[in-house]
C-alpha cells in the first residue's frame, strides 16, 4: 500500500470537518429534537453520560473515517470532484449500515434519515477535503 499519496494534514481537517458537521447537525438548529426524541433520550440523560469519553471517541472515529477514505483515495489522480464523490459513495455504504441497524432496533425512518443523512454529509466533506488537499 502507497502512503506517498496521502496527506496527512488533509486527513486531519477531514476528521476534523466530521466533527463539526455531527456538532452542527445533532444541535438545536438542526437535527436535536427529533433526534433526542426518536433516541428515547431527553437532556438530562445526554448531560448526565460521560461527555468527555462521547467526544473523545467521536473524534477517533472521525479521524479513522478520515484515514481510511484517504487511502481509498490515494490515487495520484484523486482530486475534489472524485473525492467528493468517494465520500458520497461510502456515505451511502454507511447509510445503508446505519439503516440495517436501526431497523432491527426498530427505529423510525426519521431516525434512520437524520443518522445516515449525517454519515452521507460529513462523508462527501471528507472526501472534498482530501480530494482538494492534495
Amino acid at each position: 500500500m502507497d502512503f506517498s499519496h496521502i496527506n496527512w494534514l488533509a486527513v486531519i481537517a477531514a476528521g476534523v470537518s466530521a466533527f463539526l458537521v455531527g456538532g452542527i447537525w445533532y444541535s438545536k438548529m438542526l437535527f436535536a429534537d427529533a433526534w433526542m426524541t426518536d433516541s428515547k433520550l431527553n437532556i438530562d440523560e445526554i448531560k448526565s453520560s460521560s461527555m468527555g469519553k462521547t467526544f473523545g471517541f467521536t473524534a477517533l472515529f472521525s479521524l479513522i473515517m478520515a484515514a481510511n477514505l484517504a487511502i481509498f483515495l490515494s490515487g495520484p489522480k484523486t482530486e475534489v470532484a472524485w473525492g467528493a464523490e468517494a465520500g458520497f459513495l461510502a456515505g451511502i455504504w454507511t447509510f445503508c449500515a446505519i439503516a440495517i441497524h436501526s431497523l432491527f432496533e426498530l427505529r423510525s425512518w426519521r431516525h434512520i434519515f437524520i443518522n445516515g443523512g449525517y454519515s452521507v454529509v460529513s462523508l462527501t466533506l471528507m472526501g472534498a477535503i482530501i480530494g482538494l488537499w492534495r
